[in-house]
C-alpha cells in the first residue's frame, strides 16, 4: 500500500473545504490509488501542462470538481491541488498552481535524498 500526503497545508485545506460527499467521492479514489487499483472516476493525465506522472481525478456535475495528484515518487499518492473548474477549458491558474506545488514536492523529495 502506498502513503497518502497533501504536498502542504494549503492543499489540504483545499481538499476538506469541499463538500463532504465530494471528499467521500475523491477520498474513494485516493484509496483505490494507494493499493494500486484503478480509480472509478474519470482520469486525465496531466504530464504536458503540470508534470510526468500527475494525474487529475475529474467530477462533472452541474459544477465540476477536480482533485490533482501524483503517485510515482517514494511510494505515495500525493495530492496537489483540489480545485473547482470554472472554465470549459485548460483552467490555467490551477495548473499553474499544482505545476508549483510539483516542483515544491521534488525539492522537498531532492532534499530526502529521493530521486525524481
Amino acid at each position: 500500500m502506498k502513503k497518502f500526503a497533501f504536498v502542504s497545508e494549503a492543499a489540504e485545506r483545499e481538499y476538506r473545504d469541499l463538500p463532504a460527499t465530494l471528499q467521500d467521492e475523491f477520498g474513494r479514489d485516493l484509496r483505490l490509488i494507494q493499493f494500486d487499483c484503478a480509480p472509478q472516476s474519470v482520469i486525465k493525465h496531466l504530464s504536458e501542462t503540470v508534470g510526468s506522472g500527475v494525474i487529475e481525478l475529474v467530477i462533472n456535475g452541474r459544477q465540476a470538481f477536480r482533485c490533482v495528484y501524483v503517485a510515482k515518487y517514494a511510494d505515495m499518492v500525493v495530492v496537489l491541488h483540489t480545485f473547482v473548474k470554472t472554465t470549459n477549458g485548460v483552467d490555467r491558474k490551477a495548473m499553474s498552481v499544482a505545476k508549483n506545488r510539483l516542483a515544491q514536492l521534488q525539492l522537498q523529495l531532492r532534499k530526502l535524498g529521493i530521486h525524481c
